[in-house]
C-alpha cells in the first residue's frame, strides 16, 4: 500500500514540474492599417518552446490557424490570409524567444479585416495552455476637404468630405472661437475595404464665425481637420450668383461713360487745343478686333506651347504609358484600395524649365465618352517624387489642380479647398510663367480662364500628371497647333501687349 501511494506522489510531482502557464497582456492591443503589430505571449515558469505545439487563431478557427508551429519548424496548415504575413516573433529585445519561452505572433500589412480577437495556444506532452488577446485596428482617413455655396441671405452651406476611416468616425463643426456649430446634416457609407467615408453640412452666416472647422476624429484622439474663412465668401463678389453679373454691368457701364466722354474730347480736341485736326483715317495695319467678352484667347496662350512628353525615368510602375510617351493611363495591373485618390500614381514630363513661359494641352475625354472624373495636373520640383507617404503641398514643392470625382475639384492648398468648376473641363490648358511665379489653368473648349496658382519656383520645375483611376478615358497630352499669324501681327503686338517671356 506504501508503494502505491509513493507511486502517485512521484507522478504528480512528475506532472507539476512539467505544466506551465499561458501568459497574454490584459489590455487590447491597437495598430494601424498597413502597419505591423506584435501580439505578446509567452509561457511561465520559462521553459524551452521548441519541442512544443504553438497555435494562433481568430476566434472559433482553431481548425484554421493563423500560424501553426509543429515538430520544430512552422506547418503549412494556415488561413491563407495570412500566408507570408504572420511569424513567430521576440515580444521584446530582451526576449530569449522560443528557447525562453516566448511565442509571440508578428502580423505585418494590417488590414480592417485583421480586427478580431487572437487565441494563443501551446500544448507539450503533459500540459496545455491558452491565452486570448484583443486586436483592434484602425485607419485615419484623408484630411476634410471643405466646399462653400453661397445662400442668397448672406449665409453659407459648407459640405464637409473625408475618407478612409476605421471604425466610424466623428465629425465635429467649430467656430474660430472654439464654439461648436449645429451641424445641418450628413451621412455615412461604408466601402467594400470595411473603411468609412463621411459628408456632413452645415449653414453659417458672417455673425456665427469668421473662420469654421470641420475635424473628422476617432475615439483614439486621432483627428484630421480642415478650416475655411467664410467672411471672404460672402464678402467676395462670387457669394451671390448674381453678384458677377452686377459687377459686369457695373463694369460695362462705367467704361462705356469713360468712352463717351473720351469720344467728345477727341471729336473736340481742335476747340480745346486749337489745333487742327489731323487726318482722321485709322492706320490700324489691318489687325483684326478681338473684343470677346469674359472668353480667354488660346491662340495667345498657344504662342508658349512646348512638346510636353512623358519622362518614361520616373514613372510610377502601376502606370501605363504609350510608345510616343504622350497617353498614359493607370495600368491593369494596380490595385488601388481604399477611397483616396491615388496621388502616388505620378508621371512626369520629360522637359524642364527653369525661366520664361511654357503652355501645354490635356485631353480629358474620348469621343463619345464621357470627360475623366479623376485626374491631377500641374507641376514639381524636379527631383521631388510621388509616394503614398509623401505630402504633396506647396511646401512641398507641388502645384496642382486636382479632379477627385464625387469630392470635387481642388487645388493643393496647405488647407484643402474645393472649386466649383462647371462644366467639367475635356481639355485643359496649363501655363507655366515661371519668372513671374504663376500657374495657370484653362478650359479649352470652353475658352475660359479657371484659376492661377501664385507661388516663388526655384531651381527646375517639370510638368505633373496623374491619371487617376478607373475612367474610361486616358490622359492624353496634346501637341498644340502652331498659332496663324498674318505678317502684320507678327510684326507688331496683339492689342499693344507684349507676350514675350
Amino acid at each position: 500500500m506504501l508503494s502505491i501511494i509513493i507511486a502517485v506522489l512521484v507522478n504528480f510531482l512528475i506532472e507539476t514540474s512539467v505544466s506551465f502557464t499561458v501568459v497574454v497582456p490584459r489590455d487590447q492591443i491597437a495598430a494601424h492599417v498597413g502597419s505591423t503589430v506584435t501580439l505578446p505571449c509567452w509561457i511561465t515558469p520559462p521553459e524551452n518552446a521548441e519541442a512544443l505545439e504553438i497555435r494562433w487563431y481568430r476566434h472559433d478557427q482553431f481548425s484554421n490557424p493563423v500560424l501553426f508551429y509543429q515538430h520544430g519548424k512552422i506547418q503549412d496548415e494556415q488561413n491563407e490570409s495570412y500566408r507570408n504575413r504572420s511569424e513567430l516573433t521576440l515580444r521584446s529585445d530582451l526576449s530569449g524567444g522560443l528557447k525562453d519561452g516566448d511565442v509571440s505572433l508578428r502580423l505585418e500589412k494590417l488590414t480592417v479585416q485583421d480586427e478580431d480577437s487572437f487565441h494563443c495556444y501551446v500544448s507539450g506532452e503533459k500540459a496545455y495552455g491558452s491565452g486570448e488577446i484583443v486586436l483592434k485596428v484602425t485607419a485615419v482617413g484623408s484630411a476634410p476637404v471643405l466646399f462653400p455655396q453661397p445662400l442668397d441671405d448672406e449665409r453659407v452651406n459648407i459640405s464637409c468630405r473625408s475618407s478612409g476611416w476605421y471604425p466610424e468616425p466623428n465629425v465635429t463643426w467649430m467656430s474660430d472661437e472654439r464654439t461648436v456649430l449645429r451641424p445641418g446634416g450628413g451621412s455615412r457609407r461604408r466601402g467594400a475595404d470595411e473603411m468609412f467615408s463621411v459628408h456632413s453640412w452645415t449653414v453659417v452666416s458672417r455673425s456665427d464665425a469668421q473662420l469654421v472647422s470641420c475635424s473628422v476624429s476617432l475615439k483614439t484622439g486621432e483627428l484630421k481637420e480642415g478650416r475655411l474663412n467664410i467672411q471672404a465668401i460672402i464678402s467676395s463678389d462670387s457669394s451671390d450668383p448674381s453678384d458677377p453679373w452686377k459687377a459686369l454691368f457695373i463694369t460695362l457701364l462705367s467704361f462705356g461713360l469713360l468712352g463717351l466722354v473720351g469720344l467728345i474730347l477727341y471729336k473736340n480736341r481742335h476747340k480745346l487745343t486749337g489745333k487742327k485736326p489731323a487726318d482722321e483715317n485709322c492706320e490700324c495695319g489691318g489687325m483684326e478686333n478681338r473684343k470677346v467678352v469674359g472668353d480667354v484667347n488660346i491662340e495667345d496662350l498657344r504662342k508658349h506651347a512646348d512638346q510636353i512628353s512623358i519622362d518614361r525615368e520616373h514613372l510610377h510602375p502601376g502606370l501605363t504609358v504609350s510608345k510616343d510617351c504622350k497617353i498614359v493611363r493607370d495600368g491593369p495591373d494596380y490595385k488601388h484600395t481604399g477611397e483616396r485618390f491615388p496621388y502616388e500614381l505620378c508621371a512626369f514630363g520629360a522637359q524642364r524649365f527653369t525661366s520664361g513661359r511654357h503652355y501645354w494641352e490635356v485631353s480629358l475625354a474620348r469621343e463619345n465618352i464621357a470627360p475623366k472624373n479623376y485626374w491631377l495636373i500641374g507641376v514639381a520640383k524636379d527631383g521631388n517624387f510621388c509616394s503614398k507617404d509623401k505630402s504633396l503641398t506647396p511646401s512641398d514643392s507641388f502645384w496642382f489642380l486636382c479632379s477627385d470625382g464625387p469630392n470635387g475639384f481642388y487645388i493643393n492648398s496647405e488647407t484643402h479647398i474645393t472649386l466649383p468648376l462647371t462644366p467639367r473641363p475635356e481639355q485643359l490648358g496649363v501655363l507655366l510663367d515661371y519668372d513671374d511665379g504663376q500657374l495657370s489653368f484653362y478650359n479649352v473648349k470652353e475658352r475660359k480662364h479657371l484659376l492661377t496658382m501664385r507661388t516663388r519656383f526655384t531651381g527646375s520645375v517639370a510638368p505633373l500628371f496623374n491619371p487617376g483611376v478607373g475612367d474610361l478615358s486616358p490622359l492624353k497630352i496634346l501637341d498644340c497647333p502652331k498659332p496663324v499669324e498674318s505678317p502684320v501681327e507678327s510684326s507688331q503686338p496683339l492689342l499693344g501687349n507684349s507676350s514675350d517671356a
